[in-house]
């Protein structure tokens, strides 16, 4: 891509960027109040040396306004687009088929091709809710030539009027053209991830306590928090490969030096989240491995706790057991000896009576002696 001016600095560009704070998602495309058009364009305009020249309202003063630009360059923001205007657009600016093809079909993963002359970059923005714990994500395809570029938006974000209204506060940046405006979509897009992760983050300190307070409902909860924290690094993860691949071309397209900072800027930032996603992701899987020890150990515990209480009736039941047999032997001899059958032989012996009550004795005794050696007493 041809150099054209000077960019601000670094530091200058890094100032501009908006913060991002927890829950809150620094990329809007147009602004919340405007409505989509029916046909799918949202904003369209022709630049010059980064001053707006005109705002045409189709897809074809858009391409006759350009050709009567011959530096100039055209922004197209479309949301939900339907075949016919990809496929005007495809004929307008020479896009290969593959590319509108995605575009099109969308529910693509983040990648970076290039056509030709044309590059194709697809994204996906990001933003926490942390009510329902649950990371939202919004699609943006861009495409990418030397004199246009065409985002096409196929959720309500990522909304990109804050990036040109970025750009067109500062002529300086957007006169470098769509390399420009592609390196202001990235950053603002990788600005969008801290606030997701600093939420992440934030829920799995909450996640760490109720595990070791034994919420039952806690394992539910690192399961499905998981799952967010593997969608996002899918989203966030194949940016890294990405803008290596755009810092490979900075000689072959004579990218301004301070655009390849720019560049580098956003590298590091992405870098910085995929550690911090891929230091989380293992975080959980630990905490998950811990929460099954400590659920494993309650359930011992209580396994037994079951078992000293089945221990402890099991002693009671042979006390019982003991003394019942007891008890027995001498009910047994004296019901015996109370039945009044006129020919039983004891009946009238003058030592009977002795002999039944020392023979109650001698049993008792002997139960007794049992039972206390094998512990039943």
């Amino acid at each position: 891509m041809p150099d054209r001016r000077h960019l601000p600095s670094p530091v200058s560009l890094i100032r501009r960027r908006p913060k991002a704070r927890r829950g809150q998602q620094l990329l809007v495309d147009e602004p919340p109040s405007e409505q989509p058009r029916r046909s799918g364009l949202v904003d369209s305009a022709v630049y010059r040396n980064g001053e707006r020249q005109c705002t045409p309202t189709t897809l074809a003063d858009t391409f006759t306004a350009l050709r009567g630009e011959p530096d100039g360059m055209a922004w197209i923001g479309l949301y939900r687009p339907d075949a016919d205007e990809l496929k005007t657009l495809a004929a307008e600016f020479d896009l290969h088929e593959l590319a509108v093809e995605d575009a099109i079909t969308a529910h693509q993963r983040p990648k970076l091709e290039r056509y030709g002359d044309t590059l194709f970059v697809v994204l996906r923005a990001a933003r926490y809710l942390d009510d329902v714990e649950e990371v939202e994500f919004g699609e943006l395809h861009v495409f990418l030539g030397k004199d246009f570029v065409v985002t096409v938006r196929h959720a309500e974000s990522p909304d990109l009027s804050v990036v040109r209204r970025r750009l067109e506060d500062d002529p300086e940046l957007l006169a470098h053209g769509t390399e420009a405006v592609l390196y202001a979509i990235l950053d603002a897009v990788v600005d969008g991830y801290p606030p997701v992760v600093a939420g992440i983050e934030n829920d799995v300190d909450e996640i760490e306590t109720q595990v070791f307070d034994g919420d039952p409902a806690v394992s539910r909860r690192i399961y499905e928090l998981s799952r967010e924290v593997i969608d996002f690094q899918r989203a966030a993860s194949p940016l890294g490969a990405m803008l290596d691949g755009l810092a490979a071309g900075f000689d072959k397209y004579a990218v301004d030096e301070e655009l390849r900072r720019a560049l580098r800027d956003v590298a590091d930032h992405v870098t910085q989240v995929n550690e911090r996603v891929d230091s989380l992701r293992v975080l959980l899987r630990d905490i998950l491995q811990v929460n099954s020890i400590l659920v494993a150990q309650k359930q011992n515990e209580e396994m037994t706790a079951l078992s000293r209480t089945s221990n402890a009736q099991n002693d009671e039941v042979k006390k019982i057991s003991a003394w019942a047999a007891i008890g027995f032997a001498p009910t047994t001899i004296a019901s015996i000896y109370g039945m009044n059958f006129k020919n039983m032989p004891e009946l009238h012996w003058y030592l009977g009576y002795p002999f039944a009550i020392v023979l109650m004795v001698v049993v008792g005794t002997l139960l007794y002696v049992l039972f206390k050696r094998r512990g039943w007493i």
